[in-house]
Parts: C-alpha cells; sequence; structure tokens
C-alpha cells in the first residue's frame, strides 16, 4: 500500500471550484496505489513474502532518506519514540502483512481490503483520541465489517477456503494504519508530512535491512535471472507507492482538501482489481457484493458529519 500523512488542517483549504490538476492528480494517485497490490504479487514470484517486506521498506527508506537527513532537527525530542511508532505500524510491519496475505490472496481483494483504512483510523481515533463519532459513522463502519465479511468468506466451492483467511492479515493491516493515521495526526503536529513520513521510514529502515541481511535475497539476485525482474517491481512498489505517491498526495491535500483527497480510497479498489482480474484473478460475484458494500460504508463514514 502506499504511505499516507494527515497534515495539520492550517494548511488545508476549501476552494468551491476544484482545480483541473487536482483532477489528474488523483487519477494518478489512484493508479500509483492501485497499481501497489500488482506490484506485491509480481514481486512475490521470485522472492518470500519477508524478504519482499524487507526490501520495500529498505528501498522506501533510501528513496526518502535525502528529506530525512534534511529534516533530522524537525521533531522535538519527545516526538521520535512517536515517530518511531508510526515507523513501526504505519510501514515497517504492513509491509510484511501484505506481502504474506497475498501469498494466498488475489491481489484485487488485497487492494479492495485496503479500504478498510479509513474506517479503522476513525475507530481508533474515537477510542484513544476523543474523536467525534457520530451514528451514520457507526452505521458506516458497520457497512464496512459487513462487507469485509462477504469478501473474505466468498469463494467458490473448489477453491481452499483457508485461503480466505489471510484478508485477515490485511484487514490487521489496515488497523495499524489507522493507528499510525493517528499517531501523526495528534502526537507530530508541526512536522511536514514529508519530513514526517521520511524520518518514519529512517527509524525502521535499519531493522528492515538488518533483516534483510538474514534472508537469501541476496543469493537469489546473484543466481536468479528471474530475481532482477522481481526486483524491479518491488522497486516501482517502494519509490512510487511510497515517495512519490506521499508527495502527490500532500499537494493535492495542499490544492483542495483532505475531503477531495479521500476519494482515491474509492477509486484505489477499482485500479487494484482491474489488475488482479487483467493477470487472470479470479473474482466471484459475490467479491463485487462485498467490495460494493465496504466501500459503501467508506463513504458514508466520510460523508457523515
Amino acid at each position: 500500500m502506499a504511505l499516507k500523512t494527515t497534515p495539520p488542517a492550517s494548511i488545508q483549504t476549501n476552494t468551491n471550484a476544484t482545480p483541473a490538476m487536482a483532477w489528474v492528480i488523483l487519477a494518478g494517485l489512484s493508479l500509483i496505489w492501485g497499481t501497489s497490490f500488482i506490484l506485491i504479487k509480481k514481486g512475490l514470484a521470485v522472492f518470500s513474502s519477508d524478504e519482499l517486506g524487507a526490501l520495500r521498506i529498505t528501498i522506501a527508506t533510501l528513496a526518502l532518506l535525502p528529506f530525512a537527513l534534511k529534516g533530522l532537527k524537525a521533531p522535538a525530542p519527545g516526538q521520535w519514540k512517536f515517530l518511531l511508532l508510526s515507523g513501526l505500524i504505519g510501514n515497517l510491519i504492513p509491509a510484511f502483512l501484505f506481502a504474506y496475505a497475498e501469498t494466498q490472496l488475489a491481489s484485487g481483494l488485497a487492494g479492495v481490503l485496503n479500504s478498510l483504512t479509513a474506517l479503522f483510523t476513525l475507530i481508533i481515533g474515537a477510542i484513544f483520541f476523543q474523536q467525534k463519532i457520530t451514528l451514520l459513522r457507526v452505521l458506516g463502519i458497520l457497512i464496512g465489517i459487513a462487507g469485509t465479511a462477504v469478501l473474505i468468506f466468498s469463494g467458490s466451492a473448489q477453491e481452499n477456503s483457508s485461503n480466505s483467511f489471510y484478508g485477515l492479515y490485511v484487514v490487521l493491516a489496515t488497523i495499524l494504519y489507522g493507528g499510525s493515521l493517528n499517531v501523526i495526526k495528534h502526537c507530530l503536529a508541526g512536522i511536514k508530512p514529508l519530513t514526517m513520513a521520511s524520518l518514519a521510514l529512517l527509524t525502521v529502515g535499519p531493522l528492515a535491512f538488518a533483516y534483510l541481511c538474514t534472508t537469501s535475497a541476496f543469493d537469489k539476485l546473484a543466481t536468479q535471472p528471474a530475481a532482477w525482474e522481481a526486483l524491479g517491481y518491488i522497486t516501482l512498489l517502494a519509490v512510487f507507492s511510497t515517495a512519490i505517491g506521499l508527495v502527490f498526495y500532500n499537494k493535492l491535500i495542499h490544492m483542495t482538501n483532505t475531503l477531495f483527497a479521500s476519494t482515491s480510497t474509492y477509486l484505489m479498489p477499482i485500479v487494484a482489481l482491474i489488475w488482479g482480474v487483467a493477470d487472470g484473478e479470479t473474482i466471484h460475484l459475490m467479491h463485487y457484493a462485498g467490495m460494493a458494500i465496504i466501500l459503501g460504508g467508506v463513504l458514508l463514514v466520510n460523508r457523515a458529519k
């Protein structure tokens, strides 16, 4: 999935007319983040899920390293622990969870489940950060959970039903994403979004690289020609979905507002499903029903006042 940050309200703008460039950026973000799930699948053709997760975080850290070095003095001393927490639950652990889930779960379905991030952001904010939660938003959460159940537990009789449970790893990742976004919003105020993201990666990048050195990833690169193609997919995943996606997301926030930017939540799963079907994945009618229910819940949560 792509790295998201919530900038301070002071930089949000509200305009009556949405600039044409904002729509172009929105479409680009939906394509970038929606493509990330098929890139994970392609990387798994050679690398194991833990190797892919470690490679993804290592490469993303290197991609944003110049911004991290430039912003080392930006956080207050007490904010570093929250940067580490954000790095762990917003980047490192989800990278492994998504990769492991997609060893058995279709990439398109993983993309749909990722939209639950908006729901869990609201739930965690209400529980731990006293964020307002209305009856309509509760209804949206319940609808989203119902859609998740439909999507995870649907499929043909010929399929191995145990594979459906791998969707729960994606659900866990979205819970962690929701926690990370709340930490960013409530505990890391005053740090520019790009600096914040790069420093969060910097806190976990060395851990990912240290673990990578214990795997057979480098041996595969030395002995398997196909490993370099797989590494290319993982590099695209890390650089575009994390670094470039983050830059354009924050530009979109500046140009419009968070409500408009959140529209990518609805478009991204569609892109993920299209890529999955194009790659030969089987998507059943009940999967589409589950997707529609989940997106309906997410839409209700984001629109409810």
